[in-house]
């Protein structure tokens, strides 16, 4: 089946082909001429999600399923969270967010995190919600060239090394999509079996 993710990052779209089914082909926004970019306007990782779903589906007429990530410090209340992608500015510059979390957490001792990912999926009229979390904390230096936007600054718990310092195929195994992608994948393959005519 063909299947919309709602995102022009190829970075995302180059993370998640490996994880899903070969039954399904996975479409970026620029393969079905979705060219404008999907405002986050709500206030909430799931709001942001199900807004980008809804909008494909509706304007485009695909299945699709959409995702919003935050990274939350425990040490700053939450922050970044909903902003993660914009913290330093609407330049979405993963350096410039990385060394504005480093100023604004300082000598703090205290550096736990969590990474948060919620995928919306809008298939049939219906809007499902899957979760992926994964904690970890965030050094005082970056490590590793691996990855992107927070990469280098997290280490995820039971690790020694940061995300960007894990190969790919190992960063798949425990991260916050990876886990929320599942979730979607163990959905579809249940889904396209009970829709088999």
């Amino acid at each position: 089946m063909d299947l919309v993710f709602a995102t022009h990052n190829h970075n995302k779209i180059k993370e998640i082909t490996p994880l899903l089914p070969q039954s399904i082909r996975l479409l970026s926004l620029d393969d079905i001429g979705c060219t404008e970019e999907i405002e986050e306007t709500e206030n909430t990782l799931e709001g942001n999600a199900a807004l980008k779903a809804t909008y494909v589906a509706q304007n485009y007429h695909y299945a699709c399923f959409a995702d919003d990530t935050g990274l939350m410090v425990d040490a700053l209340n939450g922050d970044p969270g909903i902003f993660s992608a914009r913290y330093a500015g609407s330049q979405k510059s993963a350096e410039d967010n990385m060394n504005k979390l480093l100023r604004n957490l300082g000598d703090v001792e205290q550096r736990k995190a969590h990474f948060k990912t919620v995928i919306a999926l809008q298939i049939d009229g219906a809007l499902h919600l899957f979760e992926g979390i994964v904690t970890g904390e965030i050094l005082r230096e970056k490590k590793g060239t691996e990855g992107f936007g927070y990469d280098p600054l997290f280490k995820p718990d039971g690790y020694t090394k940061t995300f960007a310092e894990l190969p790919m195929s190992e960063k798949n195994k425990i991260s916050h999509r990876a886990r929320a992608l599942e979730k979607l994948i163990l959905f579809l393959e249940s889904y396209s079996t009970n829709n088999k005519s």
